[in-house]
């Protein structure tokens, strides 16, 4: 593998392992499906403290995936790209293909 090929691959595995946890993946649907939202929805809708949502929106935003605007006293989260749910369509292929794995 060439240093080019090898730096792409390296970046793609940055992106997989942002988005690598129930709950990050919870809050790129969350923002998929509304647009927008601010750590106070977010964390009542998954039901997480605070701090702990703080951490999983760095983690995203670092990877390139989500993006903030200051609103006032709020900060909303959104989506910096659109996520291509067909990559998870495939995921769930492969876990319907093997019984032992859940949906």
């Amino acid at each position: 593998m060439d240093a080019h090929s090898l730096a792409i691959c390296r970046a793609r595995a940055r992106v997989l392992k942002a988005l690598a946890h129930p709950t990050r993946l919870f809050i790129v649907d969350l923002l998929e499906e509304t647009g927008d939202l601010c750590l106070r929805d977010l964390t009542a809708r998954i039901g997480a403290t605070g701090a702990t949502v703080s951490r999983h929106l760095a983690l995203l935003k670092a990877a390139g995936i989500v993006q903030e605007e200051k609103r006032g006293a709020e900060v909303h989260n959104s989506l910096q790209v659109r996520v291509d749910f067909g990559f998870f369509r495939c995921v769930e292929r492969v876990l319907g293909r093997d019984s032992n794995r859940a949906p």
